[in-house]
């Protein structure tokens, strides 16, 4: 048996089909990790090469 930690609160969770909320140990962290998802709390960083295409290069103009 796989044993995850919760992504929200780090509880142990048993990867099982019997836990509808993996990888999260409860409905109440799923809907955290949710809320912090709308919120914009995560987020990737990028980078916009069209905006200036000689930065990514270390180019000084």
């Amino acid at each position: 048996m796989t044993v995850v930690n919760c992504p929200t609160c780090a509880k142990k969770v048993e990867w099982i089909e019997k836990n509808t909320f993996r990888p999260f140990c409860s409905e109440r962290c799923k809907q955290i990790d949710l809320g912090a998802w709308a919120e914009e709390k995560y987020a990737i960083p990028v980078v916009d090469p069209l905006a200036d295409p000689l930065a990514e290069h270390g180019v000084e103009e």
